[in-house]
């Protein structure tokens, strides 16, 4: 037990670890929410941190702090952000006040104490870091500002650098043909470009829905104060910190067209969330297909080889598993789970707050951050490096019996179908049992069959 200080606040006074930067509110809520051990997210604490250093800068230009507080409050943050063991001053859990007050005072807690140490004069958590502010508008502030610079800045970058890892294999495959599968049947050939392409289309539309969905987020609470119509913030406050904190972030934000909407609920996020959870079933679906063509290597389907990683078995020597895509698989469950979770969270809007704030942060941020580790391990431990096994695929694509279908126009369906079952029954290639049952001749069947011609559609 290392010594402690006295502090005190609205409700008295708390013993405090001597060397904490936090005050009492804080260590009322490490005593009061020993939860889980988890703490809030990294990027949300730094969005509570730049909001505090914006929001100071914005009540000095407005003449309600003094420039010597605001300079102290500023290089106070501007310290903390630096500070590579930063988490150490953010110690509360997740599962805290629904309104993420803990936090908010957490961090003005933290903030006046550096201020302070900066300044040389006593900067109050309360009545100047929180100037003009409440956890109710704060804090669905920070909401919106870290999971926004996360999409940006991470997941985005992330999810194009898969895309392109896609594109560019198919380039390198595009001249390889494979039977295509249709629940898990065999089915018409398709190329393997065209298999690889179709995944970066999904993954393209997923970008799409996700620019579309960040934008919401750019619309800030910040200004509604406690319930949202503003009180005890000057009138202007909103749109000065907009503007300031957009010009430090060289990302838009502005001032929410309506407070009570953004503070009263937390659409936006639940939005984001669900196109998150698009993503993730997109991830489960890319990693299902590669578990599938690399399956066996005898007894499946065998038609790539994913890059072997690591020993698969720890009785089974010689066994390597598809250990990428089935990390991505689980990651997509976790995601699919937190959006469930957000769904919840966002029907907690009780009139003018939502009460689950905290929980809605992490689980948005933690998606955010599964997603975009895992769009690069895929592009890089697997996407880029499996190696196609074409002897196997055209060893089943010649054999497929299936290839008939190319001659429905020419013979009709049920001709079709009886050529098919005698290829299955004999275990024969489709063109030989064609050329004994029909009045096609060889070379005909065989351009009426080439798989390759038959992927690109069209009579």
């Amino acid at each position: 037990m290392g010594k402690k200080r006295i502090v005190k606040d609205s409700m008295g006074t708390m013993e405090v670890d001597e060397a904490a930067l936090y005050g009492a509110q804080t260590q009322r809520a490490i005593d009061n929410f020993p939860v889980s051990g988890r703490k809030m997210p990294e990027e949300f604490i730094r969005a509570l941190i730049l909001i505090k250093k914006n929001a100071a800068s914005a009540n000095a230009k407005l003449g309600c702090l003094d420039a010597s507080v605001t300079n102290a409050i500023s290089q106070a943050c501007d310290e903390l952000l630096s500070d590579d063991a930063l988490m150490v001053n953010f110690p509360i859990d997740v599962f805290q006040t629904g309104s993420g007050t803990s936090s908010n005072m957490n961090a003005n807690e933290v903030i006046a104490s550096i201020a302070t140490r900066i300044g040389g004069e006593t900067i109050d958590p309360n009545d100047q870091v929180n100037f003009g502010q409440s956890s109710n508008d704060v804090i669905p502030t920070a909401i919106h500002v870290s999971a926004r610079l996360a999409i940006e800045q991470r997941l985005k970058p992330a999810l194009l650098h898969l895309i392109n890892a896609i594109e560019e294999k198919a380039t390198s495959v595009g001249a390889v043909c494979k039977t295509g599968r249709t629940h898990l049947m065999d089915a018409m050939p398709v190329r393997m470009d065209q298999t690889l392409l179709g995944w970066a289309s999904q993954l393209r539309q997923g970008v799409s829905l996700l620019t579309t969905g960040s934008e919401t987020l750019q619309s800030l609470a910040l200004g509604g104060t406690a319930v949202g119509t503003g009180i005890n913030t000057h009138v202007d406050f909103a749109a000065t910190f907009a503007e300031l904190l957009s010009a430090e972030l060289d990302v838009q934000f502005k001032p929410g067209e309506n407070f009570f909407a953004l503070m009263g609920s937390q659409d936006p996020a639940v939005a984001v969330s669900g196109q998150l959870k698009t993503l993730a079933v997109m991830f489960l679906k890319i990693s299902n297909d590669l578990r599938w063509m690399n399956s066996g290597p005898l007894a499946g389907l065998g038609e790539i080889t994913l890059q072997a990683l690591q020993p698969g078995s720890s009785i089974m020597p010689g066994k390597v598993n598809p250990v990428i895509p089935e990390s991505a698989a689980m990651v997509a469950a976790e995601v699919i789970g937190n959006d469930a979770t957000v769904t919840i969270a966002g029907q907690s809007g009780n009139f003018e707050l939502n009460v689950m704030l905290p929980v809605i942060a992490d689980n948005v941020l933690s998606s955010i951050s599964l997603l975009s580790n895992s769009a690069v391990l895929l592009a890089d431990k697997a996407i880029s490096t499996f190696q196609v096994n074409e002897a196997q695929l055209n060893n089943a694509l010649h054999r497929n019996p299936i290839l008939v279908t190319a001659l429905n126009p020419v013979i009709g369906y049920l001709k079709a179908a009886e050529i098919a079952k005698i290829a299955y029954r004999d275990n024969r290639s489709i063109i030989d049992v064609a050329a004994e049952n029909t009045e096609i001749d060889y070379a005909e069947l065989q351009s009426l069959l080439d798989p390759h011609k038959l992927t690109e559609g069209g009579l």
